[in-house]
């Protein structure tokens, strides 16, 4: 069963989302912020951008560990709300409104910045230049250095879809907001967002401009790049899968293993180790990091 129809299930429409919001809103006890009037000039918008960030009276009394929105505890399943993959509600976390709607597109709905919306389910995304399955754009993959060695017995060439949709946005190579499917509800014609993108460059198309480590917290973590060589191998077969091999552990079932780690059509994946719809653990790992590297390798 593919990762996205998967996932696609937790997909839930602008209503229930606005309903979980204020419903969070009133059990948190903080206040909702309004949005301001934008400029249509870049540089003007790249200002407030940065002193909005600066301002302490603009800031919430939150904590990281927090529940803003959609915490199972509050009622719903919805954990990605809330977290750093919730575009829609990064104003509300960070106590600041500085990002969605000026740094990128708010579209009101956390779920179409990788989810295809329900309304567009017919559409054919490909022809569009979606990753296929996803709403994303699929990045140019012949710009991509994968990780090698002699040693590999599975080699590929090219990350496969489900890391493609990651890669979207951490290669830093197009806005966060790039979906190739709006949601209907979405009015172009007051879009005046910036498309920033998850680079930490210093430069007007890069969120680095101000998330420096010194105007606001760092980015450059988060900015995997194209060159993949020192990251851990994907979109490769996983070698303790079809035969035994002393260096891996056997998966509990071909799907992965039982402590959430798990495989896409038998390959090791992004979201093999990271599952964006748990934010509780750090880095949205599926295992504490102590017990990640021992799930498969045996030494």
């Amino acid at each position: 069963m593919l990762y996205s129809k998967l996932e696609a299930k937790r997909i839930v429409t602008n209503e229930n989302i606005m309903n979980i919001r204020k419903t969070s809103n009133s059990l948190t006890k903080q206040p909702l912020l309004t949005k301001r009037p934008l400029s249509t000039k870049r540089p003007l918008g790249l200002t407030l951008l940065c002193l909005l960030t600066l301002a302490p009276a603009t800031w919430l009394n939150i904590s990281h560990g927090e529940a803003i929105i959609g915490d199972p505890a509050q009622g719903t399943n919805d954990t990605i709300l809330g977290s750093k993959h919730d575009f829609s509600g990064l104003n509300r976390r960070a106590g600041v409104v500085a990002m969605p709607s000026v740094a990128f597109s708010d579209y009101g709905n956390p779920c179409v910045y990788c989810h295809i919306p329900p309304e567009q389910a017919d559409t054919d995304s490909i022809a569009k230049g979606a990753i296929e399955g996803w709403n994303r754009y699929q990045p140019a993959t012949d710009t991509f250095q994968l990780y090698d060695s002699w040693y590999l017995d599975s080699k590929t060439r090219n990350p496969s879809g489900i890391t493609l949709l990651c890669l979207s946005c951490h290669d830093g190579t197009m806005g966060v907001d790039m979906v190739v499917n709006k949601p209907a509800t979405f009015d172009l014609e007051e879009d005046k967002a910036m498309h920033m993108r998850l680079n930490g460059e210093d430069n007007t198309l890069s969120c680095g401009k101000c998330h420096n480590g010194r105007i606001a917290h760092s980015i450059a973590i988060k900015h995997i790049d194209t060159d993949l060589r020192n990251d851990h191998p994907v979109s490769m077969r996983y070698a303790g899968l079809l035969r035994s091999d002393e260096d891996f552990r056997q998966p509990h079932t071909p799907d992965g293993f039982s402590n959430g780690v798990k495989f896409y059509e038998g390959r090791v994946e992004c979201a093999s180790c990271h599952n964006v719809h748990n934010p509780e653990k750090d880095l949205f790992l599926r295992v504490n990091s102590d017990l990640l590297c021992q799930t498969c390798h045996t030494k």
